[in-house]
């Protein structure tokens, strides 16, 4: 099966700059993102703009299962954009776009993903349906989970 595109758009208020900040922090993820990150292990921590950084990740949804994967910082234009590789039980390649309207900071996730795993991957078309709102539900955690965030790093 070819990769499928999930998207999300988040807005917060608050500069694109503490966004990207929180949002980069891999390894802090199962901190505040933490009903769907389990963990989060840095295993290569890149060269000085993060471009090679390979991050273990273990994540859940609301579907019985989880998933171990590996993203890797492939491109980064702080605080704007940056995009990820992934390998492993997910399979594909995930683009931040951060811009700032006045005081709200518009955030953009383009994930186009296949499913790796292999108890997963011959029902994939059949439950497609069902992934894409797993993704979403993850999603819903991640925005309560960065406003969180902000407000405990502003405290």
């Amino acid at each position: 099966m070819a990769p499928r595109l999930l998207q999300t758009h988040w807005q917060v208020p608050a500069r694109i700059e503490e966004v990207s900040d929180i949002l980069d922090d891999a390894g802090a993820l199962p901190r505040w993102w933490d009903e769907v990150y389990l963990a989060a292990d840095i295993i290569a921590p890149g060269g000085p703009d993060g471009i090679g950084r390979r991050v273990k990740f273990h994540t859940r949804g609301w579907l019985p299962y989880t998933l171990r994967w590996v993203a890797e910082l492939v491109a980064v234009d702080r605080p704007h954009s940056w995009t990820i590789r992934a390998s492993g039980d997910l399979i594909g390649q995930g683009i931040w776009h951060l811009t700032q309207q006045g005081p709200v900071a518009d955030i953009r996730y383009a994930w186009r993903v296949e499913v790796g795993k292999p108890l997963l991957r011959p029902v994939t078309p059949l439950l497609w349906p069902a992934f894409a709102a797993n993704h979403r539900w993850a999603m819903a955690k991640g925005l309560a989970g960065l406003r969180r965030e902000l407000a405990r790093r502003r405290a």
